[in-house]
């Protein structure tokens, strides 16, 4: 993980702190065989969410061209035979209070 990647881990977990969530867990693989990951998981009350941060949706990025798209919708539909909900979003929404409620919302029924 680069050192950007690790500091914007530390202040997303500690802003999630402020909002009385769990500790995220960054980088969770959630499937043994394909070995897939999520950007941030959070469990609590019963509830699982995964948190995906999608990068590159302006620039042409992985997940707008058909291959990374159609491999999404194949990870994103294994996360929801997992039991476990999916919330998107794009870098600039990731620190904004709007996300942390929404996890908060999934997790437990709050708005």
């Amino acid at each position: 993980m680069s050192k950007a990647a690790t500091k914007t881990k530390n202040l997303f977990t500690q802003v999630c702190r402020q909002f009385r969530l769990p500790d995220p867990v960054a980088e969770y693989q959630f499937d043994p065989v394909r070995k897939w990951r999520i950007d941030y998981y959070f469990e609590a009350n019963g509830r699982r969410v995964a948190l995906e941060v999608e990068g590159g949706i302006w620039t042409g990025g992985r997940h707008t061209r058909p291959q990374g798209f159609a491999g999404d919708m194949e990870k994103y539909n294994a996360l929801s035979q997992a039991g476990i909900y999916l919330l998107r979003v794009t870098p600039g929404n990731l620190m904004k209070t709007e996300t942390f409620n929404m996890v908060k919302n999934v997790l437990y029924g709050q708005r």
